[in-house]
Order: C-alpha cells, then sequence, then structure tokens
C-alpha cells in the first residue's frame, strides 16, 4: 500500500548532490506492488501513515497466515484464483503511477541502472547460495530462487522514505524492475532453480505478462483517463492491495499446511539471510557507486525486498504450493525487517 508523506525535514546529514534532483516529489507504499499516491505536499500526518502501512501489514499478513494454516480445507481449490488476485495489485499499482515516475529514471539513468543490476544479481545469486547452503529440499530451494528472481517489492518506497533516504530513486528503480520483470525474471529462474525442477520458461514469461505488465499497463491507461475520478480513490487502494495480499498469502499458506510444521524453521532462516544479505549487499553496492547516504539507503531496500506476491503466484503455478512458502514467509518478514532497519537508519541520521 502507498501512503502519502510529507517531503523530507531538513537536516544537516541529508544536503541535496550532484544528479540527486530534490525529492518533493514521491509516492511511498506500503504492500507488495500496492498503489501510490502523486506528487506529495506537506502532510503533518503523513509519516503517521507511512508508519501505520509498514506495522499494519505484517500483522495481516500473519494473521492471514494463521488462517489459511488453521483451516486448510476452507481454502482448497482456491490456488487458481492467485493470479487473478496478483493482477488486482498490478493494477492498483499502475492506477497509482504518474509521469514523474518515468522522468525520475530519465533524470538518473545510471543510478537506476546500477539499482536494477544489483537487485537482479545480488538478490538471484543468494537464494541460490541460500538454497545449497542449507540443503534445501527441490521445491524450497526453487521458491527461495524465484523469490531472488522477483522484481522489488513497492514496500521498498515507504521504508526509503522511513530511513530518510532517496525515495525518488527507490520509485524509479522498483518501476524499472517490474517493467523488465517478464524478461528478466524467467530466464534467472530456468538457469538458477532449473537444477532442482523443470522451469517452463516462457509460460512463465506469459504468466508474467497477464499478471503484471498488463494489468499495470492498464491501470497506467485509466489513471491517464480518468485522473480526476482516480484522486478520490487513491485513499482507498492501499488497503485493496494490502487485503488482496493477505488473501494470497492465506491460500498460499493453505495449500502447504501439511508441511509447514516440518519446514517453517529452515524456510524461516532461509528468508532471513536473503533478506538481511540482500539489505547489507544493497546498501554496499550504493555506496560503491558513490550514491551519497540517502541513494545508497533506497540501494538497500531496493535489493534486499522482494515482490514476494508475484513470486508466490509464479510458485503455486509452475511448481507447488510448499514452493510458495518462502514467499509467504518473506512478504511477512521483509516489511518487518524493512521497518526495524528504517527506523535505526532513521534515528542514526538524527
Amino acid at each position: 500500500m502507498r501512503t502519502e508523506h510529507p517531503e523530507h525535514p531538513e537536516h544537516p546529514d541529508h544536503p541535496e548532490r550532484p544528479g540527486q534532483p530534490e525529492q518533493d516529489e514521491h509516492r511511498t507504499p506500503g504492500a507488495d506492488g500496492a498503489g501510490a499516491t502523486d506528487a506529495v505536499a506537506a502532510d503533518p500526518g503523513g509519516d503517521r501513515s507511512a508508519r501505520r502501512a509498514v506495522t499494519v501489514f505484517p500483522i495481516l499478513v500473519l494473521a492471514a497466515g494463521a488462517l489459511g494454516l488453521l483451516f486448510p480445507g476452507s481454502f482448497s481449490g482456491w490456488s487458481e484464483a492467485v493470479p487473478y488476485l496478483l493482477g488486482v495489485v498490478m493494477f492498483c499499482m499502475g492506477v497509482t503511477m504518474t509521469p514523474q515516475d518515468f522522468r525520475g529514471v530519465a533524470k538518473r539513468p545510471w543510478a537506476v541502472a546500477l539499482g536494477l543490476v544489483a537487485h537482479y544479481v545480488i538478490m538471484p545469486g543468494l537464494g541460490w547460495a541460500i538454497a545449497h547452503l542449507l540443503h534445501l529440499s527441490p521445491q524450497l530451494a526453487a521458491g527461495v530462487i524465484l523469490v531472488g528472481c522477483a522484481p522489488s517489492g513497492t514496500a521498498s518506497n515507504v521504508v526509503t522514505y522511513l530511513a530518510r533516504g532517496d525515495v525518488a530513486l527507490s520509485v524509479s528503480v522498483a518501476t524499472v524492475s517490474t517493467l523488465v520483470a517478464p524478461l528478466v525474471t524467467p530466464p534467472l529462474t530456468l538457469l538458477l532453480a532449473g537444477e532442482y525442477l523443470p522451469v517452463d520458461a516462457g509460460s512463465m514469461v506469459t504468466d508474467i505478462l497477464k499478471t503484471v505488465l498488463l494489468p499495470v499497463i492498464a491501470g497506467l491507461v485509466v489513471r491517464l483517463l480518468a485522473g480526476r475520478y482516480v484522486q478520490r480513490a487513491l485513499p482507498v487502494l492501499p488497503w485493496l492491495s494490502a487485503l488482496t495480499i493477505a488473501v494470497i498469502v492465506v491460500v498460499v499458506v493453505a495449500g502447504s499446511a501439511a508441511s509447514i510444521k516440518s519446514a517453517a524453521l529452515l524456510v524461516f532462516a532461509a528468508v532471513v539471510l536473503h533478506n538481511g544479505l540482500g539489505l547489507a549487499l544493497g546498501y554496499g553496492a550504493g555506496r560503491l557507486g558513490r550514491l551519497g547516504e540517502p541513494g545508497s539507503r533506497a540501494m538497500a531496500f531496493e535489493v534486499g525486498m522482494q515482490n514476494s506476491g508475484l513470486a508466490a503466484s509464479l510458485a503455486t503455478a509452475h511448481f507447488s504450493p510448499l514452493a510458495a512458502l518462502p514467499a509467504a514467509v518473506f512478504s511477512v518478514w521483509h516489511n518487518i525487517s524493512g521497518a526495524l532497519t528504517a527506523a535505526w537508519l532513521s534515528r542514526r541520521t538524527r
């Protein structure tokens, strides 16, 4: 979900740097692939709204997971609905996009390219390494790798804001990583997960086009044609997206409830390692790329946080509900770790 927020307060450790435009127009989301806002005017309650987003969403997803675990039979047969549910989330993302998102890419192509390469190199590589290190079963290994091959999760934008990072860069990287996902995610998954399970990359491309790219484009068109009416609906979109992601988690957990007890601890360890190392290496990539402190913070969250809703949908469709379990756990954990990391970075800045 995306929430409105005020401009960054002035402080001595957040100077403008060459090539980093002022962050007076940007969006802050909450859940994976959820909605966005336009250029944001100063709003004293915006920071509270952003913190509420990253607090409520993990709680909602935890409750959804518990529901799927306790009453798995109630959701049998729902797995076919997962791609359509993801399409709803991505449509909300498209509806809330603005031309400013794309202008941000043109303003700093080097920084966006660095974020894109770092994201699609670090996270897939970490997924493959962790699967080998923990000797995961083929289904779980493919699931962890698929999470790593997914595009950025838009929750990265709100935690970048809370961490006093470069939100404009965060939005640009998240947008581009989503748009190129049909070309990048399937071949990476085939390359790294093919040793564990058969991967139909062609079919995966088609699924990503149908569940991600087309809904995003449709939402963008609706925004351009009916912007006045969309503006009125923006406050509702974050919660619609959050609830939809929660339903996806219910379905995924219910489908693998029988295996969760034996695999939960191992999956949690894999997810924590994956996310934690991604945050650290993403920050390091930003420092090596001389993006400055705000840019490096944005890179940390753009690399370490994933569109786990897409990963869960693809795993359910192409592998099994068990393979989707890492994505469901990641959906909860990366919001918690992102919020905690953002709070620590923000306090360090002050």
